[in-house]
């Protein structure tokens, strides 16, 4: 099966999965929400405009009296358009705003079907040039999510394919434009540091995949013993609890 069909069929399983959210009562700020806003978002799911699921996609939690429940239960809607490229909302904010509402600790099914979902989307991503969302974007938005991220750049390295070195080319050339690998945060509140990972994969895994003289710059490796020198016994790839 095509990738993008494993990450529709994916996908839907998030639909299933999530169908046992009910609608409830939508109460929250009416100075940004109309009455009608908060009736539409608290009836069926599949009438809630697009625009407006891309606004409570974004919108901070204390506009909600009951943000974590909203949340879970637009999250089909939320993922659908965020890995399509439709959300039209900066992805780094959408992972921040799932990890304000607890999605870690959703019931078991729940947790699992994103989870399907982040894996099913990052292959596709990698087998896909270009994609609906750049690659250091829907990298970004898996490792803060799951706040885990050297699983993904280690499939990256497994799939040794065109796509995914057009990928690579791009992701160095966004992360070396003034060195930012040297101090790179994920997160729309930079929740996540991945410098120490990515760096040492850049310069270790795939260093032979990228045609970029910017990667020999002893400055590199000079940051990267600093960055992991902090954290006592710290091996490359492996990210600390913050």
């Amino acid at each position: 099966m095509p990738r993008s069909e494993q990450l529709m069929t994916a996908l839907d399983a998030l639909d299933r999965t999530f169908a046992s959210e009910d609608p409830f009562l939508v109460t929250g700020c009416t100075y940004c929400y109309s009455e009608q806003d908060l009736a539409e978002l608290s009836g069926p799911l599949h009438l809630i405009a697009d625009d407006l699921v891309s606004s409570v996609a974004a919108e901070v939690p204390d506009h909600w009296d009951a943000f974590p429940r909203l949340y879970r239960r637009l999250v089909p809607r939320i993922i659908r358009l965020l890995v399509t490229g439709r959300l039209h909302v900066g992805e780094e904010l959408i992972t921040s705003r799932l990890n304000q509402a607890g999605w870690a600790d959703w019931d078991l099914p729940l947790t699992e079907a994103l989870r399907g979902v982040w894996s099913t989307w990052w292959q596709s991503t990698l087998q896909t040039h270009p994609s609906p969302v750049p690659v250091r974007d829907a990298l970004s938005v898996i490792a803060v999510s799951t706040n885990n991220l050297r699983p993904w750049p280690n499939t990256w390295t497994a799939t040794n394919t065109p796509a995914a070195d057009a990928h690579l080319a791009d992701l160095v050339a966004d992360v070396m434009y003034k060195f930012e690998i040297t101090d790179l945060r994920m997160g729309f509140y930079e929740e996540y540091d991945a410098t120490a990972e990515l760096l040492g994969w850049l310069l270790t895994d795939v260093r032979d995949r990228v045609i970029d003289t910017r990667l020999d710059d002893p400055f590199l490796h000079a940051s990267l013993l600093t960055s992991v020198e902090p954290h006592s016994g710290q091996h490359l790839g492996q990210h600390s609890t913050q």
